[in-house]
């Protein structure tokens, strides 16, 4: 990755967890009665072949980190348990309801803030109401983000007793200096100490996020982290760049001055010596700013052709449906996008009003259905087509026309066809996607809404 080529192609951009991107939804189209059709649809469709995927939102966290996008809330009150729990329960039945028989569960996956908050006896009290609504699929993937310093063997058992055999552990970067900036302090033991004990318990795949770009790193201190990371050989990493947007977060990405980040190209620098790194340890680099041994079933799905990627970032397993269950969540029903209430107390009084509690989003069109599976085919098998006549658009020439420049670059080759994207065009991705984003073309943002794509 030459620093001209970064200079060239590191503007704001979105990494493309869906399509239309959350800032262009057409909100004043979306109504709670067709998101509920469009959902019926697609789950009468698939529940009986596919199943459906689970993500539920536990946003809360003893302490802040002010690397952070998520949306949590800050609290040392663990009373806040149960009530939540319950909410997200009846959330799932008043979703049971509407389908009218029980969904078959095929992925779950615990995401915060910090899943690891929760007791491990509340934890189990969330799986047993889970399962007594919904069925667990044959061979169905579950899995949880560990915060290192309060994951134990008994969250982990009591997890493993359900059937969970992933977990993904926030590890961002080793050292103090680093993390002291990112209020995130964990020394390399206590990493080690939660992933030796995932593999005891019977947890198959170990997931560490590390992420380059934090106040005051430096390549060292990535080469650092990466040699201690090779002493464990996680099976997938996250290797991702950190997204500054403290115009979202507000001061929750305040925490240091701007003066303090990396330069882009001291972020270039880092990036290329992290994945060469990883790729001469032996991991696979799959889509954007992932990696996975060759043994873990990202990587098979990568080789089958049937890896995805959704809200839930890269996954081994698709389903049309997705159900967000908690504050912030969103939904996914391939037709139309719908998000909960951000703020908890929101959240919790519609469902105790049996209200399905989305606030906001977007009935895809027959446009969007197209553009959107070329962008899952780029960002899944960074090549697409429309040689299938259902995937041509009329704007294609334009497209091709935005591509000439990144063609010129032999980031991508493009094809009578069809695209793909080079090894070169790799860490540009982002940017290839942006030529097919017919509303980031069509209305170009005022103010800056996405972070960086380098």
């Amino acid at each position: 990755m030459c620093a001209s080529l970064v200079s060239k192609y590191n503007v704001a951009g979105p990494r493309y967890t869906s399509y239309p991107t959350v800032p262009y939804w057409d909100n004043e189209s979306f109504s709670l009665k067709r998101w509920k059709e469009t959902l019926k649809k697609s789950f009468e469709e698939t529940n009986s072949t596919q199943g459906i995927s689970i993500y539920i939102h536990l946003p809360f966290c003893e302490s802040l980190c002010t690397f952070c996008g998520c949306n949590k809330r800050i609290t040392k009150n663990h009373e806040v348990e149960v009530p939540y729990l319950k909410s997200i329960l009846k959330e799932l039945q008043l979703y049971a309801d509407l389908f009218g028989e029980r969904p078959v569960i095929k992925e779950l996956h615990l995401g915060g803030g910090t899943p690891t908050f929760f007791t491990p006896r509340n934890l189990q009290m969330l799986m047993e109401g889970l399962f007594r609504k919904g069925k667990k699929a044959p061979g169905a993937v579950l899995s949880f983000e560990g915060h290192p310093n309060n994951t134990t063997t008994e969250h982990l058992q009591t997890l493993a007793d359900f059937g969970f055999t992933r977990v993904s552990y926030g590890v961002q970067d080793y050292n103090e200096t680093v993390q002291k900036a990112i209020h995130r302090i964990q020394p390399f033991e206590n990493v080690r100490s939660v992933t030796e004990a995932a593999r005891k318990t019977g947890f198959t795949s170990v997931g560490h996020d590390i992420i380059f770009g934090l106040p005051f790193q430096t390549r060292e201190h990535i080469v650092q982290t990466i040699e201690k990371t090779k002493q464990l050989m996680p099976d997938r990493i996250a290797f991702y760049s950190y997204a500054h947007v403290p115009w979202i977060k507000g001061n929750g990405q305040r925490g240091f001055k701007e003066e303090d980040l990396p330069t882009a190209e001291q972020k270039r620098m880092q990036c290329e010596t992290g994945k060469q790194m990883l790729l001469e340890a032996g991991y696979i680099e799959i889509g954007m700013d992932h990696f996975a041994l060759p043994t873990d079933s990202l990587y098979k799905a990568l080789e089958n052709k049937t890896i995805h990627r959704n809200f839930m970032g890269y996954t081994d397993s698709k389903t049309q449906v997705m159900i967000g269950l908690g504050a912030s969540s969103i939904s996914d029903s391939w037709y139309s996008f719908a998000q909960n209430e951000k703020g908890v107390e929101a959240y919790q009084n519609l469902v105790e009003n049996n209200i399905i509690p989305v606030y906001r989003g977007h009935i895809l069109t027959e446009q969007d259905l197209v553009i959107r599976k070329h962008i899952l085919n780029l960002m899944c098998k960074l090549e697409t087509s429309w040689k299938d006549k259902k995937l041509y658009f009329e704007e294609i020439p334009d497209v091709l026309s935005n591509l000439k420049e990144l063609e010129k670059d032999r980031l991508l080759e493009v094809h009578p066809e069809a695209i793909k994207v080079t090894e070169k065009g790799r860490p540009f991705v982002r940017n290839i996607c942006m030529a097919f984003d017919l509303l980031l073309q069509q209305k170009k943002p005022e103010t800056q809404l996405f972070s960086m794509t380098i």
